[in-house]
């Protein structure tokens, strides 16, 4: 038991270590496509004084950096399959593409990333509503589309209707389920596209949540779950060390709303919805940012914030721009410890 438990962390670490390897030889290779294409960011001008005053000077920047993670977790997962099936032994170890576990989270990052990539490109050539891609409901809708697949695999595919509890355990739900998981899929995808605003902002958020799920998926010894999230985990780092400011490239939409929904898949499949709330802490914090602002315009004609997300509100009474950022990691650090201390002691005692 020892040593299978010793040899599964073995085969994460290792395979976290290669996507970051990979991801970084990769990185030239992207930036220069994305500099010579000139696929830079369009700041949009309408309805966002503030927000434009703040960050006109960023326009141009390549976008579209967010497909460093999910090109080389695809390319990971798709080398060792076919290893894995050419060959037997080491390449079988290696490979974490498996039917229960990571099916549906590898073909949700794929397909949410190619989405996105055609949002980020519409945007960058100019195309729909005030040339500057798709609508937020336009997103809506996809993201719908997304997580009533999901829903389905779960529900109808996978059996599971139940959700988790911390210290009051299973809780099922029924036919309810597929509506808390429309949420936490929309939600995820929704509150990181909004988290993606300044230079390493949203890549920081994530990693430690991916990380915390990473651990998560490890402990109830989901082991090819783990070294997803391991894999992308690893990418997400190279991506940050090119995103911090000032950044190389931006995410892009190819990024967030991949790796937003991904997120919200691995939190059902870990059953951890409860703890989403520590793991994306920032995630969450921003999207109430913005509902508390919507609404307040609605109601009350006035606005709460400067600007939102809050970021931005903060950007706009003084702070830098790298002193939100790391505050927002640090806070999403301690967050995410809270969060794995509630799972641990849920668990063991």
């Amino acid at each position: 038991m020892y040593s299978e438990v010793l040899g599964q962390v073995v085969r994460v670490l290792s395979l976290t270590a290669v996507s970051f390897i990979a991801a970084m030889l990769l990185t030239p290779v992207l930036s220069h496509f994305l500099y010579k294409y000139k696929i830079g960011k369009q700041i949009r001008t309408e309805g966002a004084p503030i927000f434009t005053q703040m960050h006109q000077k960023k326009s141009g920047t390549p976008t579209m950096g967010g497909i460093l993670v999910w090109f080389v977790t695809g390319a990971i997962a798709l080398l060792l399959w076919i290893l894995s099936l050419i060959f037997d032994g080491f390449w079988n170890y290696l490979n974490f593409v498996s039917r229960p576990q990571t099916y549906l989270p590898i073909f949700s990052l794929l397909v949410a990333a190619l989405i996105g990539f055609a949002d980020d490109l519409m945007g960058v050539l100019h195309i729909g509503p005030k040339g500057g891609g798709l609508k937020v409901r336009h997103k809506l809708v996809l993201f719908a589309v997304i997580a009533a697949v999901g829903a389905w695999w779960f529900y109808f595919k996978l059996g599971w209707d139940f959700i988790h509890i911390p210290f009051l355990g299973d809780i099922a739900l029924g036919p309810w389920y597929i509506l808390v998981f429309f949420f936490m899929i929309i939600a995820t995808a929704f509150s990181t596209n909004e988290t993606d605003g300044l230079d390493g902002l949203a890549g920081g958020v994530l990693l430690f949540a991916y990380l915390a799920l990473c651990v998560v998926a490890f402990v109830q010894g989901k082991y090819d779950l783990a070294a997803l999230t391991g894999v992308i985990s690893g990418a997400l780092i190279a991506f940050l060390w090119f995103n911090v400011y000032p950044a190389r490239f931006f995410m892009g939409d190819t990024g967030s709303m991949a790796l937003g929904i991904t997120l919200g898949i691995l939190v059902m499949l870990t059953n951890t919805a409860l703890l989403l709330p520590f793991f994306g802490f920032i995630l969450v914090v921003e999207s109430l940012s913005v509902i508390i602002q919507m609404t307040s315009k609605k109601i009350r004609h006035k606005k709460v914030f400067l600007s939102t997300p809050i970021h931005h509100h903060l950007e706009a009474i003084g702070w830098p721009e790298t002193k939100i950022t790391m505050r927002f990691w640090i806070l999403s650090a301690v967050a995410t410890v809270f969060g794995l201390i509630i799972f641990f002691v849920d668990k063991f005692l």
